[in-house]
């Protein structure tokens, strides 16, 4: 297993920087390693974001975008969003926490990925890959957080 952690600053207030971030719909605007995404409705209707709520994610693998699906496990507005997610032989927890600053917000996002299948073969040598991705994913993040509090 891997263990990414990376730590964002923002403007935005808590309330704000969670709704954004805890929606995964919105991945593909702050992470460039997502070529789409969108919430997978269930029942009657959507409702709003939370508990439960599942997200579909198109993620950029060694050249191709291979599916995995995410589910909201823990709800704590606006605090805390876990979100576990699994497909094409990867598991992956994301566990992202939100703290007021002065100035806005902490985000200090926790990422566990375990592959599985016949990539575990590749573990060892992934962890660069997922480094890079990690980064990638916070600079996208901080852009995306930092247009929306421009926007304000």
């Amino acid at each position: 297993m891997t263990t990414l952690r990376e730590q964002i600053d923002t403007s935005l207030p808590p309330g704000e920087a969670f709704a954004f971030i805890a929606d995964f719909s919105n991945a593909a605007q702050w992470d460039p390693g997502v070529a789409s995404s969108e919430r997978i409705e269930t029942g009657s209707g959507a409702g709003p974001v939370g508990m439960g709520s599942r997200f579909r994610l198109g993620v950029r693998m060694g050249g191709r975008v291979t599916p995995m699906e995410y589910t909201i496990s823990t709800w704590d507005p606006p605090h805390r969003v876990v979100l576990a997610g699994a497909g094409s032989g990867v598991e992956a927890v994301d566990d992202i926490r939100f703290q007021p600053t002065p100035s806005g917000t902490r985000i200090d996002y926790v990422a566990d990925i375990r592959l599985t299948g016949l990539l575990r073969l590749v573990s060892p040598f992934a962890g660069a890959a997922f480094a890079t991705i990690a980064r990638n994913a916070r600079q996208g993040m901080e852009r995306a957080l930092d247009q929306r509090a421009a926007a304000r």
